[in-house]
């Protein structure tokens, strides 16, 4: 191995691989839950809960702004060497996250009304739904402080930790989700039941490390009382708002996307709504998985962009950009070969299979065409120049997104994931441009 491969590949990979690990985790248990779902005797169980938890996920992929600010900010800091800043980036983190799921555990019945309501479907989806939001949204506190805890713990430059912290998550989710539905016959709430427990149990499991990683690492190096206190300073929390004003701003968009397309297929009928739901279970697969070459590079990016390291910051990219589309070619080839067999492994509901199948190939390219907007989002956190990753954002849906489908509605279903395709195409090639055209230039 080169020089160059030892410096960056090795690194990358020793952070990369326990993500792609981890991550792949969070879909698997989604196609679990899907799984245990679909085989019960009607369409709209499995449409009921892609609609309440997408109203539920709608929140917490909102406040991805969380995992993300954290990871950047906690890598810069560890390229800086300061231990007190870390401190306070994971603190004041934990603070606003919950905040925020005070916030909508108290006004959840207004949440629910305006969701349902703008989610539509048949009363059955109306119903199972709600009774499963209303379950988990107590894991809010639990689940928007994991996103804390796995954001700073990556910008650490702690991949393991977090790897074993999804797994230990999941495997419990997974587990439950056997018991209460296929034991105890719980159905829909023995799935939202699971998670919030799952939820919990992640949250407590992570707080316990960092107690542990802190008073090990770091905590005779700090003083206790001047880092608390400057938590709370005006130039700080200004900062820090508005820099994650910016990410959620992006991550907004990306959600009115994903919410459109569970919502537009409820219109649609019960089977479709369902096939979605089996299709974005798979979407979800190859994003955790492309993500863990991404949550390499934003560690890796903004480590050597707080060294001021320009070489390694390119030389990181560059890599990155090489793994992130072999892992893609392997996505398509595996659902090319592979798609029909999990359809029919998830749901034994005929017209449902059916029609998962007639829109499988829009799964099979989408890996190729969404990799490199991953790859980036990922560089753009390292950078912590959310403003970039806003634009590219607010671009690619409302410039291409919704124009697509508004011109390809005519083709049902197929509009859909048209439009969503060339959504996802618009976001690597807007903030590619802007990467190799203004980054690079003004260095």
């Amino acid at each position: 191995m080169t020089p160059i491969s030892q410096m960056v590949h090795k690194p990358l990979f020793a952070l990369a691989f326990p993500m792609i690990i981890s991550n792949i985790t969070v879909p698997l248990l989604g196609l679990v839950d899907t799984a245990v779902i679909g085989h019960l005797p009607h369409a709209y169980y499995l449409g009921a809960s892609a609609v309440g938890a997408m109203i539920i996920t709608f929140i917490t992929w909102l406040c991805g702004f969380l995992r993300m600010s954290s990871t950047g900010l906690s890598a810069q800091t560890l390229g800086k060497q300061d231990v007190a800043q870390s401190l306070q980036v994971l603190l004041r983190g934990l603070l606003v996250s919950l905040t925020i799921a005070i916030v909508f555990i108290l006004a959840q019945s207004l949440y629910f009304d305006i969701a349902f309501f703008l989610a539509g479907g048949s009363a059955e989806i109306q119903h199972y739904g709600r009774e499963y939001a209303e379950i988990r949204i107590w894991g809010l506190p639990a689940s928007l402080g994991s996103l804390v805890i796995l954001g700073w713990l990556l910008g650490q430059q702690q991949a393991r930790p977090v790897m074993w912290l999804l797994i230990i998550t999941n495997l419990c989710n997974l587990v439950l989700d056997l018991l209460f539905v296929l034991g105890f016959n719980w159905g829909l709430q023995g799935v939202a039941c699971a998670t919030l427990i799952a939820e919990y149990l992640g949250f407590i499991t992570g707080l316990a490390y960092i107690a542990h990683y802190i008073h090990r690492k770091v905590a005779i190096t700090i003083d206790i009382s001047a880092m608390f206190s400057s938590i709370f300073k005006a130039d700080k929390l200004k900062q820090y708002f508005a820099l994650n004003r910016d990410i959620l701003i992006r991550t907004l968009c990306l959600e009115v996307c994903f919410v459109f397309i569970t919502f537009q297929g409820a219109r649609l009928g019960d089977e479709v709504v369902a096939s979605n739901a089996i299709l974005m279970n798979f979407v979800l697969l190859i994003s955790f998985g492309l993500d863990g070459i991404a949550n390499g590079a934003e560690a890796m990016v903004g480590k050597a962009h707080g060294a001021n390291d320009n070489q390694q910051l390119k030389r990181v990219v560059d890599t990155s950009l090489l793994w992130t589309f072999i892992f893609a070619l392997g996505y398509s080839l595996f659902f090319a070969f592979l798609g029909e067999q999990f359809i029919a492994l998830i749901s034994d509901i005929e017209s449902v299979r059916a029609l998962a199948s007639t829109y499988l190939p829009w799964i099979v390219i989408l890996p190729i065409l969404a990799c490199w907007c991953y790859l980036y989002d990922g560089i753009y956190v390292g950078l912590m120049q959310a403003d970039v990753m806003r634009n590219s954002m607010i671009f690619s849906t409302f410039g291409c997104f919704f124009p697509a489908w508004y011109l390809l509605q005519s083709l049902g279903n197929h509009a859909i994931w048209g439009a969503f395709s060339i959504f996802m195409i618009a976001r690597g090639l807007s903030l590619a441009w802007h990467f190799h055209n203004k980054s690079l230039s003004s260095e």
